[in-house]
């Protein structure tokens, strides 16, 4: 019951034939549209295809919710952090430990390949050194004195050279090379400053053994030894060791772009003061030794912490030495690559690495973890889409042969002048759909795809509006027989017959009978009573019910149909009301004159068909028959023609056609008694 805008129950098991069923499934007016052969197909494939169909397309629209996500989330992952990358390549790319290092080194080798130039002509480390002092040697010279001298002939001369004061050993000394020279230039041995004659002196004789010739050879060793320091540590020396360094420290300011290279800490100012401190006192030393070449010296404390402190920076420079100059081989192997680099090809390399550092940092990390994990669901729920469509691909294999079998032998039965062909499932954008084709005079005619153009075969061209009717009942009844729930259906049909030609009334009366017999019900609805009457008449006795809906005060009822009344032709109602005059007749009953000849009229067209067609007067056949009479085309005999001449004759005063006073023709009851009896006796010849 419809109450309060909505219905008290519903029923799931109808399945209903009418103008909404072949809207949906096959046609609209003239067109087969994509939502029709959606239809068609889930009408093809039946409950349990349709469940695999609904499960597709629950998982095909899942699809496309992951990838609606998977979009989101792409768009979360910052594009910077990718660069080149596309969002998977960027999520796939495994961590990796040395990152940093692997980004320097590209960084550098792209650098490199960008200054090839430069490269090719930078130089290479060249060895940094720093003088040392030979302390054995200063210390050999400083200790050094005449072994040979006669003690006590050194201890006069030191003390008389002692009381002449500061210098007195040099004064002393270069007066004995100018006594020397005296004897080679013919002179007598005399004191160079006084002029006595020295060759009595025995503190000559002294001064002869002290400076001689080990002594010359003592102060020679003493000026050498502090020539040689001054000239390797003072001067150039220490100029040419800061501009070393500086050479070096431009030199690993452009190499450290491209390899590593050992740091120049070197502190320059302080090397040069110790360095300095060290010459100072050494020389220091040597010049006093200088002065007193046969006294004995010893480097102080000080000056040998300060030649210490020295020699420690001549360690480190010559450690740094060795690890630049091992640093050549790497810079040789950039000069080498360099030569053959593409820096294209190292900028895409740098680029990915970055990507790659930037793909693990946590934040980014996150967003393609979380961009993974739907990726990973995508797969999954394609796998189960890919199995489902297997299914139903599988249960279509099946289905589709036997449903156009079946649409066919309906087609058959209703005595259709074509047939399907090619019903085949195919997959849309909208989702899965059917396409077939009508056959007609061995002509395909595709229903599936664009509009026709002007002139072109069509289903809107090619079928009439009873073909297309037939059409959409043979769908209908062949869905049906794929059903394998169809006994506990109820089956509305309504209207079938709509449009359809006469001469497939009777294979839809049949059909509809053999449906009866397989579903659970049937309910037929027409406005066609004759059509009703035939299904009526064959139908089960025992399980057939007819209702009509008729006009009450208040609008509309359903009631009992009375069917075997309406299933009596007019023929038969007049012969009835003619028998039941004579039986119990009424006086002056015009309508049962007015039936005498129509009678007359339909039992003729049965029995003389060839001579009384329907396009023939019932007065021009009564003439026909006089003619014939006693000929060998007689229709009917004397007595006979003779009968039906007055029963026209008498009939003939209740029709408009023939008397224009019919409606007050006065009526003799005995007389339309013996007329009635007559007219029914005349047709039962």
């Amino acid at each position: 019951m419809f109450e309060n805008g909505a219905w008290n129950r519903q029923l799931q098991n109808i399945i209903v034939f009418d103008d909404i069923f072949v809207d949906q499934n096959v046609y609209s007016g003239l067109a087969v549209g994509p939502v029709h052969r959606q239809n068609l197909h889930e009408l093809i494939l039946g409950a349990q295809g349709v469940t695999l169909n609904a499960q597709l397309q629950e998982l095909v629209a899942r699809i496309e919710q992951h990838n609606a996500e998977l979009r989101n989330k792409a768009a979360a992952i910052p594009a910077a952090a990718r660069g080149q990358l596309s969002v998977d390549e960027f999520c796939s790319l495994p961590p990796r430990p040395d990152i940093d290092e692997a980004i320097q080194a590209t960084e550098r080798n792209l650098a490199a390949a960008r200054e090839q130039d430069r490269i090719r002509n930078g130089l290479l480390f060249e060895p940094l050194s720093l003088p040392g002092f030979d302390l054995v040697a200063i210390d050999g010279v400083l200790q050094e004195d005449l072994a040979a001298l006669d003690t006590a002939a050194a201890t006069r001369v030191q003390g008389h050279l002692a009381g002449l004061g500061t210098g007195g050993e040099a004064w002393v000394a270069e007066g004995m090379q100018l006594l020397t020279q005296a004897p080679s230039s013919g002179r007598a041995a005399s004191c160079p400053f006084c002029g006595q004659d020295l060759s009595g002196s025995v503190m000559l004789s002294h001064y002869r053994a002290y400076f001689g010739a080990g002594y010359a050879d003592l102060k020679g060793s003493i000026s050498r030894a502090l020539s040689e320091v001054n000239r390797t540590h003072a001067g150039d020396a220490l100029a040419a060791f800061e501009r070393s360094i500086r050479i070096a420290g431009e030199c690993r300011q452009f190499w450290s772009q491209f390899c590593e290279v050992p740091d120049i800490a070197v502190d320059t100012a302080t090397i040069v003061r110790d360095w300095r401190a060290a010459r100072e006192a050494v020389v220091a030393m040597l010049t006093a030794k200088q002065a007193a070449p046969l006294e004995r010296q010893t480097l102080s404390a000080e000056g040998r912490a300060a030649v210490t402190f020295y020699q420690a920076h001549c360690d480190k420079i010559r450690a740094l030495s060795d690890a630049l100059l091992k640093a050549n081989a790497s810079i040789g192997l950039v000069k080498e690559q360099a030569a053959a680099a593409n820096p294209e090809v190292i900028a895409s390399d740098l680029s990915r690495l970055r990507a790659l550092k930037a793909r693990h940092t946590p934040a980014v990390a996150a967003l393609c973890a979380e961009y993974l994990a739907e990726k990973a669901a995508k797969v999954e729920t394609e796998q189960q889409r890919d199995q489902t469509r297997a299914a139903l691909d599988q249960y279509r294999t099946n289905v589709f042969p036997g449903y156009q079998t079946a649409v066919n032998l309906y087609l058959q039965r209703f005595n259709a002048g074509f047939r399907l062909e090619s019903v085949s499932p195919v997959y849309t954008r909208g989702g899965a759909a059917c396409t077939y084709s009508v056959l007609i005079n061995n002509v395909s005619v595709a229903v599936a795809g664009a509009t026709a153009t002007p002139g072109e075969r069509s289903f809107r061209n090619t079928l009439s509006s009873g073909d297309r009717n037939t059409l959409a009942l043979a769908f209908f009844f062949a869905s049906l027989d794929q059903d394998p729930g169809l006994a506990n259906k109820v089956v509305v049909i309504d209207d079938p017959i709509s449009s359809l030609d006469d001469h497939r009334s009777l294979t839809t009366v049949q059909e509809i009978r053999r449906l009866a017999e397989r579903a659970g019900q049937v309910i037929l609805l027409s406005h066609n009573k004759p059509f009703l009457c035939r299904i009526w008449e064959r139908a089960d006795r025992s399980t057939r019910t007819a209702l009509q809906v008729a006009r009450s005060n208040v609008g509309s009822m359903i009631c009992s149909w009375d069917v075997d009344q309406d299933c009596i032709t007019e023929h038969d109602r007049r012969h009835a009301m003619m028998r039941e005059y004579l039986a119990h007749g009424k006086p002056n009953n015009r309508e049962v004159a007015k039936s005498i000849r129509p009678l007359l009229e339909a039992f003729l067209r049965v029995a003389c068909p060839e001579h009384f067609s329907p396009s023939t007067k019932l007065g021009q056949f009564r003439d026909l028959c006089r003619q014939r009479v006693s000929t060998a085309q007689e229709i009917l005999d004397a007595g006979a023609a003779a009968e039906l001449g007055d029963l026209i004759e008498y009939s003939n005063r209740f029709h408009h056609d023939t008397n224009p006073a019919w409606e007050t023709e006065a009526i003799n009851d005995a007389e339309l008694a013996g007329f009635v009896r007559r007219a029914l006796n005349f047709a039962k010849r």
